[in-house]
């Protein structure tokens, strides 16, 4: 009884809490809100108070056919909690989602091959093991 008590008190203690633990950005209000909604396409876009903007379209591509994809195209921008302005564009397609923002990690360029790895790579290559019947010999 004495376990049921506490528990019924923590979560009367968190449930008052509530709204203080809530971030101020998630009552933000909509300014601006469009959308169009057709079977082979769309587009919306919204605008809220605290500075977020969005924006996307989409189309389906080769309609009916067996490379049937669907294009979608996107930017949305918004403010960090750093302060700094974070801004994104996509496309999203049969190749895959494709980002871009400044903001993004860049992979480092690749190195060269050593001249040892090479060196044995070709080995390898030349010097492959006999097979019969998909077995090494």
């Amino acid at each position: 009884m004495r376990t049921f008590i506490a528990l019924f008190a923590l979560v009367a203690v968190v449930v008052a809490d509530g709204p203080a633990l809530r971030s101020p950005e998630a009552d933000a209000a909509i300014i601006n809100q469009e959308a169009d909604v057709f079977p082979d396409k769309y587009q919306f876009s919204y605008e809220t108070a605290n500075g977020i903007v969005a924006a996307e379209s989409g189309l389906l591509k080769n309609v009916g056919r067996e490379d049937e994809a669907l294009q979608v195209e996107g930017q949305n921008r918004y403010a960090a909690p750093d302060g700094s302005i974070i801004s994104l564009t996509y496309v999203a397609n049969e190749f895959g989602y494709q980002p871009q923002g400044a903001h993004l990690p860049v992979a480092p360029e690749p190195q060269p091959i050593p001249e040892y790895i090479a060196r044995s790579i070709e080995y390898n290559r030349i010097h492959a093991p006999k097979t019969v019947d998909g077995q090494r010999r």
